[in-house]
């Protein structure tokens, strides 16, 4: 392992830690919060995370030249969906998993009921706090963000992304199939988070461009957590590993094979790579970020 990928670890652990608190002081504190589900908020936010999608907000913000109060609040926003999505992925009725990042997931830490409840709250939550006006003085830029937070996380997005992973038990896929799979399931919320920056900004000719970058960038990323399930283990990834081959779903990996899944990650990640270096300098931390991203080993 590399000094300049041990160096980014560290940058991403000083982050997420910074980042929780953020998470942590967004949550409701009214009298009328139920203390259960208040609980069951605060266990998911504290069991961590990479925080991939918030910091490359703030990166592409930092290259666009949004203020930090803005772009932190929407970080803030996407990483609750994100929160959301995986509370209900791990339910029996979806993925029935027992364990996330090393500790128990919400519905087995709680119930259930309580899990579906905290994923409704998180999803609620991200839309209250983009909607605010402390997001962005022009309300023309709030609803942009909303609408485009809604495409990306419901049915024409993740959630679409999710039904598809569910149906896929079993089937034949093509690889057209399987890429739009995880375009839609994966991909999407990563491309709010780096369109977002974008919207803030009001610099809407740098959409496409980012857009690109998110298409490329989102795919390495599902590429490589493939790859995990293969070839990972339970302690490094936090999570059961196995699951795809035991549920008799096809992914990249199984129809690409390990190493041309690889491959097929390395110039992804390339080619996101090269649709941001015109940025020069001020874009180095995102080139270092989608270095990780297929380098990362949970």
């Amino acid at each position: 392992m590399n000094s300049d990928f041990i160096n980014l670890e560290t940058i991403l652990s000083i982050f997420s830690t910074d980042f929780e608190k953020k998470l942590m002081s967004f949550l409701p504190k009214t009298l009328f919060f139920s203390n259960k589900l208040n609980k069951a908020m605060q266990y998911v936010v504290k069991v961590g995370g990479k925080r991939l999608r918030p910091l490359i907000l703030n990166e592409i913000s930092s290259i666009l030249g949004v203020k930090k109060e803005n772009s932190d609040r929407v970080a803030v926003g996407i990483e609750f969906i994100h929160c959301y999505s995986l509370v209900h992925d791990d339910l029996p009725a979806m993925d029935d998993d027992d364990l996330r990042r090393g500790h128990p997931t919400c519905h087995v830490k709680f119930d259930e009921a309580t899990a579906i409840l905290v994923g409704d709250a998180f999803q609620s939550l991200a839309f209250e706090i983009i909607s605010h006006k402390k997001t962005h003085n022009n309300s023309e830029v709030r609803c942009n963000l909303i609408t485009e937070l809604a495409k990306s996380s419901g049915a024409e997005g993740m959630v679409g992304g999710q039904m598809l992973d569910l149906e896929a038990e079993r089937k034949t896929l093509s690889l057209e199939k399987i890429f739009e799979l995880q375009r839609l399931k994966t991909g999407e919320l990563f491309r709010f988070s780096c369109i977002a920056p974008c919207l803030l900004a009001e610099k809407y000719d740098e959409l496409e461009i980012f857009e690109n970058f998110s298409s490329k960038l989102g795919l390495a990323f599902q590429i490589k957590d493939d790859l995990l399930d293969v070839e990972g283990n339970i302690i490094d990834v936090g999570k059961k590993t196995g699951k795809d081959h035991k549920q008799g779903k096809e992914t990249l990996v199984s129809l690409l094979g390990i190493e041309n899944a690889k491959k097929k990650s390395q110039d992804l990640i390339e080619e996101s790579i090269q649709i941001i270096e015109p940025f020069g300098e001020k874009a180095q931390n995102l080139i270092d970020l989608a270095n990780f991203i297929i380098s990362r080993n949970k």
